[in-house]
């Protein structure tokens, strides 16, 4: 089964709000080796105008993470997840993600494409935050492998 052509320009149902946690901003930026003083100490963050504890750049992946799922769970999408590598991820700020911060996210297929045997899908998750300003948009491109 190859990947439905017709997912290019679906849009999802917006993901439930996820409330952006102090500690898991720090799991994250402990994770991925940040030791930027904004993501791991509230009173730095603060010093700097925030509320709170500041996400690292990449943090948005987890909240996009729940969108994706909505795409690779969908029946009549042809992508096989086993198949599946991540071609690349982009994001686009119009400010850093808080500790408190209440995301929603909408999923948007931008483009799908075939290359070579291969299949590529692009999709972008929209996150906005409780007064619906947005906050970040993420792009993903998914490779699916086609047979070998």
């Amino acid at each position: 089964m190859s990947v439905n052509p017709a997912l290019l320009g679906r849009v999802f149902p917006p993901v439930s709000p996820y409330l952006v946690g102090r500690e898991k901003i720090r799991e994250f930026a402990r994770a991925t080796r940040s030791s930027a003083p904004l993501a791991l100490d509230p009173e730095a963050a603060r010093a700097a105008g925030f509320r709170d504890v500041v996400a690292p750049p990449t943090f948005a992946i987890v909240v996009q993470e729940k969108t994706l799922e909505q795409l690779l769970e969908s029946p009549d999408s042809g992508i096989d997840f086993a198949r599946v590598v991540h071609g690349d991820q982009r994001f686009s700020y119009t400010r850093p993600i808080v500790a408190g911060d209440e995301l929603t996210a909408t999923l948007t297929v931008t483009s799908v494409k075939t290359l070579g045997g291969h299949s590529m899908v692009t999709a972008e998750s929209v996150l906005v935050d409780g007064d619906g300003e947005h906050v970040v948009t993420a792009v993903s491109t998914l490779v699916v492998r086609g047979d070998e």
